[in-house]
């Protein structure tokens, strides 16, 4: 293997099957019901998802991560690596994974579709445009916003006021210059001028009730429970008071329906469904997991950025608004990650340095004891190989983890795809089976909101306790009386510390969470609290990935990754 192709030339290499019949083949499931789009890509009908609903479930395998790093982690890699793993040793596995988002794709971080020879294809739709899923969900999102602002202009009979419009805008790319912005300027003809603003298309709440739902019925419900505003006597207005959760739902109902496309060993992947975890719940589809759990053995699932965000509001949201539950999980690490969050230069990672790597492992240290102490799962602990990890590097991590009863394997997948991850898969299904897992969430239904949010941080963060201003407090306790203290939190905080300081890295302890904003999101059935610096609208980095991002004479992408 050829391994200085980039990404995106390995993936335009690749031979890929015909997306009908490799389903047949694979999951026995007919052209019929299949909606293709193009050869390689297709959705699946719902009302073939709703035949499945007596079928058995297979077993679900949540992979996270240590606390990201500019050095890089490979969760989504090890996702499809572990799923053509685990077909190569003889089971039924498919993989669920989210729909990339064009802000980062532009940005900085990067795609979602796997990396090197453990990819989902064809990649670059996947990363671009897909089947149209962002776009439907921001339509929606603008659709209702564009309601709200008509309604005010033609006479307003609900009694909106204005300064207290909470519905914002969204746009599918990083563009801090939309953060704050001031609409209906240009004289009466153009409605009243008042502040408003953008989020990105995967913070938004129609993003997370399409990813929560279980069905478009359940959605248009979920729609029409959306507060927008407030009155001036304070109360709440939803969208289906202004009639909008109808034709949101069809704006999603085409977008509703489960995308499968294939892995680069030609195995399955579900990949539907795109909302951030530093910023939203960080999960794909309620209804492509539940579809792959009904039609394989073995599912492989991600949860966005770190154990601390992804995966605890994988369990504290999704598994808790689903009844999905994991049997195992799969912490994804990469020593040179390791050595950076114990201190190692960015540019001498190759390096061998076994005290900044001892450092470093507390954070994985940490993430594996919220994993099995706080969510109820055994874990396996996955490197993420690189030919400049050195034995004795990788005998340190071993014997680090071996202290604490953790299983930890080397994983190849990158350079030998599903070969590579042979032995992760012989781990996890081994963990399965001995019937270990003794799942729980982080905090109970009842605690009021202040308590959940305060359990998260000490028990997840290791934080000290959290803190917030006399406004945000007396809006955590509004919202409390007016009946939403059963709803989970939705923590929005930086993704690269275990504090809300980005640059505290390693296992940070003792720190006080600042909750600097709150968000109801009375449709998604959450409460947002926003930590830290944080914005639900990121901005471009200095020199973004749109840069290198081109097409060539002969119509190729090059660039993308």
């Amino acid at each position: 293997m050829n391994n200085v192709m980039t990404d995106i030339e390995i993936a335009q290499g690749a031979k890929m099957e015909r997306i009908g019949p490799l389903v047949y083949e694979k999951l026995g499931v007919s052209d019929e019901h299949l909606e293709p789009y193009g050869h390689y890509k297709a959705k699946l009908s719902l009302d073939y998802v709703d035949s499945l609903a007596s079928e058995d479930d297979g077993k679900l395998i949540l992979v996270t991560a240590i606390s990201p790093t500019p050095a890089g982690e490979g969760k989504t890699t090890t996702s499809v690596g572990l799923t053509d793993g685990l077909n190569r040793i003889g089971k039924k596995a498919v993989v669920c994974l989210r729909e990339p988002s064009l802000g980062p794709c532009f940005g900085m971080k990067g795609g979602a579709a796997g990396g090197g020879y453990a990819q989902v294809v064809p990649m670059e739709d996947i990363n671009l445009h897909f089947t149209g899923d962002f776009h439907a969900i921001g339509l929606a999102n603008n659709l209702l916003s564009a309601l709200i602002d008509n309604h005010i202009h033609h006479g307003n009979a609900l009694g909106i006021d204005v300064r207290r419009v909470v519905w914002k805008r969204v746009v599918d790319m990083n563009d801090r210059a939309l953060r704050d912005i001031t609409v209906a300027l240009g004289g009466v003809g153009n409605g009243y001028p008042r502040s408003d603003g953008f989020d990105i298309v995967v913070a938004s709440e129609v993003m997370a009730i399409f990813c929560l739902s279980n069905s478009v019925v359940e959605m248009r419900e979920k729609l029409g429970n959306i507060i927008v505003a407030y009155t001036r006597d304070r109360k709440a207005v939803r969208a289906r008071d202004l009639n909008a959760h109808g034709p949101m739902t069809v704006l999603l109902k085409d977008a509703f329906k489960p995308n499968i496309v294939q892995t680069l060993e030609g195995n399955i992947a579900f990949v539907h469904g795109g909302p951030f975890a530093n910023i939203a719940h960080g999960c794909n589809t309620v209804v492509a997991t539940r579809t792959a759990l009904k039609l394989a053995d073995y599912v492989v699932t991600e949860a966005g950025f770190g154990a601390d965000l992804g995966a605890e509001k994988f369990v504290d949201i999704k598994c808790r608004k689903s009844g999905i539950r994991p049997d195992a999980s799969v912490i994804v690490a990469t020593i040179k990650a390791l050595k950076y969050h114990g201190g190692a230069d960015l540019d001498a990672l190759q390096e061998e340095d076994l005290v900044a790597l001892e450092e470093g492992l507390k954070n994985l240290e940490r993430h594996v004891g919220n994993i099995r102490e706080h969510f109820g799962l055994p874990c396996i602990v996955a490197i993420n190989k690189f030919t400049f990890d050195s034995e004795g590097e990788i005998a340190l991590v071993t014997e680090k983890l071996g202290h604490l009863g953790v299983k930890v394997v080397l994983a190849d997948h990158w350079a030998h795809g599903g070969a590579g991850a042979e032995a992760l898969a012989r781990e996890v299904v081994d963990t399965i089976e001995s019937g270990s897992a003794d799942f729980k969430f982080v905090y109970e239904d009842e605690l009021p909101l202040w308590d959940k949010m305060e359990a998260i941080a000490k028990k997840i963060y290791g934080a000290s306790g959290i803190a917030a201003d006399a406004k945000v407090r007396r809006q955590i306790e509004k919202l409390q009386e007016d009946g939403f203290g059963s709803y989970p939190v939705c923590v929005a905080k930086t993704q690269y510390s275990f504090s809300t300081d980005a640059k505290w890295l390693g296992a940070a302890e003792g720190h006080t969470v600042k909750i600097r904003e709150v968000r109801l999101s009375a449709g998604a059935e959450f409460v947002v609290m926003i930590c830290g610096s944080i914005m639900t609208m990121p901005g471009l980095p200095r020199v973004p990935s749109a840069d290198k991002i081109d097409v060539d004479a002969d119509g190729k992408i090059v660039g993308l990754f």
